[in-house]
């Protein structure tokens, strides 16, 4: 049995219900009633006889003002694990764009992030230009960029408490650095972060960053040492992210979700938040308002 999950804090309407019911019985599914877990806002649509990837691209394309999750029906719904990309998912900016801000070079560095996020470029050598580009630029530009321009995205306390109250691991996990994770990993309330080191000296930054790279392949050995640790089946394990740098994260996640994603990771994760806000990934879970933990 699969598990078609609708989601909108706005409310779902019924409207939108007999859209969903139709879609899937156009692909022959086989429809159990619905089970309005937290209404208005979401319901589990149980269904079985048609592919969760066709039902899924069926459910996006009759329902654009929803997030639709599809899934199987198990016993690890509620994850243990979270493993979460910083920029552009927990926060809504890319932090190396915002330092060359700083540096004059914004329009430059962010043509080159974009390219990358998108697939068009090796992760590993588009970071080592664009922290090359930066030599120079003043340590302080880091903790300007942390008090002035980096903000969490909505939803992000609200998940990352949810979650570990209920006894999940909580990790940040980016390609971008440590001294911007260690920040945001402390405001959403992870319990720790993973991502690179850039060179320091003088005060300024040196141009260089510590290697190896944390890129695509270090972000999905992460969520595999730390499910590894926890002794976690694979079912049991949820990751967020937005770019092609995700996708392998994504994959090997039990639930892997493309948040506001680039068309790439979006395609290859299990399901889209296309509409809401990171709060979507507890309804994903099955988890209502009413058993939301908001965030310090």
């Amino acid at each position: 049995m699969v598990l078609a999950t609708l989601v909108s804090l706005e409310g779902v309407s019924q409207g939108a219900l007999e859209a969903a019911r139709d879609a899937l019985a156009a692909l022959g599914a086989r429809l159990e009633p619905p089970v309005w877990f937290d209404p208005p806002a979401a319901l589990d649509l149980p269904f079985a006889g048609a592919a969760p990837a066709a039902a899924r691209r069926a459910l996006e394309a009759a329902l654009p003002g929803l997030d639709v999750i599809v899934q199987p029906r198990g016993p690890h719904r509620l994850k243990r694990l979270l493993v979460a990309d910083m920029d552009s998912t927990i926060i809504g900016q890319e932090c190396i764009d915002e330092l060359a801000d700083f540096a004059g070079c914004r329009a430059e560095i962010a043509a080159i992030t974009e390219a990358a996020m998108q697939g068009e470029l090796d992760f590993a050598g588009a970071l080592r230009a664009r922290v090359r580009a930066l030599a120079g630029l003043p340590v302080a530009a880091i903790e300007a960029t942390l008090a002035e321009r980096v903000r969490l995205n909505p939803g992000a306390r609200t998940l990352v408490a949810t979650m570990k109250a209920r006894g999940a691991r909580t990790l940040l996990v980016s390609g971008g650095f440590t001294a911007f994770t260690a920040a945001v990993a402390a405001r959403a309330g992870f319990d720790a972060h993973v991502a690179n080191r850039l060179g320091m000296a003088g005060g300024r930054l040196d141009g260089t960053v510590a290697e190896p790279i944390v890129d695509a392949a270090a972000k999905r050995n992460t969520l595999l040492a730390e499910r590894t640790a926890l002794g976690l089946p694979p079912s049991a394990t949820l990751a967020l992210g937005d770019g092609a740098n995700d996708i392998p994260m994504l994959g090997e996640a039990g639930l892997g979700l493309a948040y506001h994603a680039k068309p790439r990771a979006a395609a290859a994760a299990d399901a889209a938040i296309r509409v809401g806000d990171l709060r979507v990934a507890l309804a994903a879970q099955g988890i209502p308002r009413r058993d939301w933990v908001a965030g310090a």
